[in-house]
């Protein structure tokens, strides 16, 4: 499914990650899988071999040749549809405790499945993110939440900041038109502040990672519910 090794290890030096024959072999698994499953269910619209190997996999993989992640770190990854970034990043870095949330059934099916394709443990939970981050045993529990969703800054930093204990970061995968200052007044009133802006070009497209840093803890009032997420936003 995916190019060939050759090719694939030359791509991700391009971004200074390291492709082993495992690695690759266990993300060629995860490529074929995805698009076997994707005929029923609706996963992704990148189903070519080279899309997938630099749209979802190196994108996903990026933030561990960019940022600092402690080791055994524990992650959730909100709104994860097809696994992206965890999966990919839990196959490169397999010490990062991962769970993954999506509010649709059928994507945690898809990832049930393909966690046990690859041999690997992630917590996967069918859930609504402003629901899970009011439970006492999700809420301010993690090192890193993380999202690669299209929604505005302070959407995504009221849904996945409170899931970050303090010390911890929430780091966004986003386009180059987005700016984390647009975020500056949901970052403040959530407990964070916006540590990192961190720009990189990915087959020529600009992306950009913001990381939050979670410097105090969440008023118990966040999240609202999703309507005044979305209507309102911070």
């Amino acid at each position: 499914m995916l190019p060939d090794f050759r090719h694939c290890k030359e791509e991700f030096e391009k971004y200074s990650l390291e492709l082993t024959a495992e690695l690759y072999e266990k993300l060629d698994i995860y490529a074929e899988f995805l698009c076997e499953y994707n005929e029923k269910v609706n996963l992704t619209a990148i189903t070519d071999s080279e899309g997938i190997l630099i749209k979802h996999f190196i994108d996903s993989i990026i933030p561990a040749a960019k940022i600092d992640i402690p080791e055994n770190a524990k992650l959730i990854d909100v709104g994860t549809g097809a696994g992206f970034p965890s999966v990919p990043l839990k196959l490169y870095r397999p010490d990062i405790r991962v769970t993954l949330l999506d509010g649709l059934n059928k994507r945690i099916v898809f990832l049930n499945q393909l966690c046990e394709k690859l041999d690997i443990e992630c917590e996967c939970v069918h859930e609504r993110a402003e629901l899970l981050a009011k439970k006492p045993e999700y809420r301010e529990k993690y090192d890193i939440a993380t999202a690669r969703a299209v929604a505005a800054m302070p959407v995504l930093c009221e849904y996945c900041m409170p899931f970050v204990k303090t010390g911890g970061i929430f780091m966004a995968m986003k386009g180059k038109n987005e700016s984390a200052e647009s975020a500056s007044a949901a970052v403040k009133l959530l407990g964070g502040k916006i540590e990192q802006d961190i720009s990189y070009t990915v087959n020529d497209e600009s992306r950009k990672i913001f990381i939050i840093k979670k410097i105090s803890q969440t008023s118990s009032k966040y999240p609202r519910n999703s309507g005044q997420i979305k209507s309102k936003p911070l």
